[in-house]
C-alpha cells in the first residue's frame, strides 16, 4: 500500500440499503406460528479495488452499519454486533462456506421442522437464496465464546450470519437470520 494512500477499510464499502423479512407477515397454516423468526439483510457497494476477502470482512468491521445489536435498536456507538462485543470478531472468526451449506443452514432454520407458507418461500427464494447462490464468497460467523457475549447478550434463541460477497455486481450483504 502506497503511504497516503487511505486503507480499504476506509473506503472498501458504502452501504447502500437494509430490508426485512418478517415471519409474522405470513400466514402459516396448521397452527405453526411464525416463531418470532426473521430475515434481516443489510446490502453494501463494494469497491472493486479491495484485494482479498479478508480485507473486506475487515472493511465490514469497520463500518458503522457493523454495530447492529439486531434487537430493533438499530445500529449503536457501542461496540456491539448481534449478541457479542463487536471488538471480538475478527475476519477469521468468519468460515468460508459453500453455496450449498449456507443455503441449508438458512433454510434449515427457515422451515423451523413445518415448512414455510408458500409466499414465505417464494420471497425467501428470491431475496435470500438468489443471493446466496449468486455470491462469489460466503462466510458464516463462527462459534463465540461465551464471554464475548455483550452485557445483554444472548437475546435470540437462534442467530445465524452470513456474510455474502459478490465482486461480480459489487455488493457484499450481511444476512443475519434470527428469532427473538
Amino acid at each position: 500500500m502506497l503511504i497516503g494512500m487511505p486503507s480499504p477499510s476506509t473506503h472498501a464499502l458504502t452501504h447502500w440499503d437494509t430490508f426485512l423479512i418478517n415471519f409474522r407477515d405470513f400466514v402459516f397454516p396448521d397452527g405453526h406460528g411464525h416463531g418470532y423468526r426473521w430475515v434481516h439483510m443489510k446490502r453494501f457497494h463494494l469497491a472493486p479495488d479491495v484485494p482479498d476477502d479478508r480485507d473486506v470482512l475487515a472493511a465490514l468491521m469497520a463500518h458503522p452499519e457493523f454495530r447492529d445489536t439486531y434487537d430493533g435498536a438499530g445500529v449503536w456507538d457501542e461496540p456491539r454486533h448481534g449478541q457479542w462485543w463487536s471488538d471480538r470478531i475478527t475476519p477469521d472468526t468468519y468460515l468460508s462456506v459453500g453455496d450449498e451449506t449456507a443455503t441449508d443452514v438458512i433454510r434449515s432454520w427457515a422451515d423451523g421442522g413445518f415448512g414455510v407458507p408458500i409466499a414465505l418461500a417464494n420471497r425467501l427464494q428470491e431475496a435470500v437464496y438468489a443471493t446466496i447462490h449468486q455470491a462469489t464468497s460466503r462466510y458464516a460467523l463462527g462459534n463465540l465464546p461465551d464471554d464475548a457475549h455483550h452485557d445483554y447478550g444472548p437475546i435470540h434463541s437462534e442467530f445465524h450470519e452470513l456474510v455474502l460477497v459478490d465482486r461480480g455486481s459489487g455488493v457484499l450483504t450481511v444476512l443475519v437470520a434470527a428469532d427473538d
